[in-house]
């Protein structure tokens, strides 16, 4: 019931990005073999994130193929149309050096890095989604499970108190080195500093127990950020206050400053 509302929200946020609304929403499951009660789970977290980001689940299609999925498999795809108009559209050339850089926490791999997380946590150290998750009071399943959250919400906010957002990026697969990069001028560098928040524990016990290097960790993870939004610094001013009056939980992760259109950690 979490997946369905991991993919609407992976495709809010990646619309999000430009400044754009959802509209609506259709999705494509494919199994071997129709499962009901399994199909009523996925389609209640489609309904349920459709709901929350005030979008419509217009219908989709499901296809029986025995000969192509495995037993007890299905494939789930989401497509969503947005809308923004086209003065508004966030492109990331307004981006400057001095600007500064807010991200939204995660709660955990949104949707990106399954393939190494369970490499490491079930292969290498044996152990199943029921057992807890050393260092914490959640079940390892739960931690894995931690729903993927649309930003739509506290971005919307900035947008309708006319707030100027210079550039935004979806954390997901490729961290902060792929995704802030699509964004930003050939001028100038997005400077992160790591020390400014702490990952979930997930993320370092994956580290640690599969011996991953630090900077591979931020290239397959999110690592606890979300989502960015860079902004002028008097912008930003403004959206830190918006953000505490919301309640909207963000960390000043760093910087813009000359370069060259990449990513540089300073720590």
């Amino acid at each position: 019931d979490t997946v369905g509302q991991d993919i609407v929200n992976h495709c809010v946020n990646d619309i999000l990005v430009q400044g754009a609304k959802p509209l609506f929403f259709m999705d494509y499951v494919g199994t071997s073999r129709f499962d009901a009660p399994i199909f009523k789970d996925v389609v209640s977290g489609l309904c349920k994130a459709c709901k929350e980001n005030h979008m419509a689940l217009l219908g989709g299609e499901t296809a029986e193929m025995p000969g192509l999925y495995p037993a007890n498999e299905y494939d789930l795809v989401g497509t969503i149309v947005g809308v923004v108009d086209r003065k508004h559209l966030i492109t990331g050339q307004s981006i400057r050096a001095g600007d500064v850089i807010l991200g939204f926490p995660s709660e955990g791999l949104q949707t990106n890095g399954f393939s190494l997380a369970r490499r490491v946590i079930f292969d290498m150290c044996l152990l199943s989604p029921q057992d807890m998750l050393p260092g914490t009071n959640k079940r390892i399943g739960d931690a894995l499970l931690a729903v993927h959250h649309s930003f739509l919400h506290p971005v919307s906010k900035l947008m309708d108190r006319g707030i100027k957002i210079n550039g935004m990026a979806h954390i997901t697969g490729g961290g902060f080195v792929d995704n802030i990069p699509r964004v930003l001028p050939k001028t100038v560098d997005a400077v992160i500093d790591r020390t400014t928040w702490t990952p979930p524990t997930i993320f370092t016990f994956i580290e640690r127990q599969g011996h991953i290097d630090h900077d591979e960790m931020y290239r397959v993870f999110n690592m606890g950020i979300g989502f960015v939004v860079i902004l002028s610094k008097n912008e930003a001013k403004k959206a830190k206050a918006s953000f505490a009056a919301m309640k909207q939980p963000y960390v000043e992760i760093g910087v813009i400053k000359r370069g060259h259109g990449t990513v540089v950690y300073s720590k």
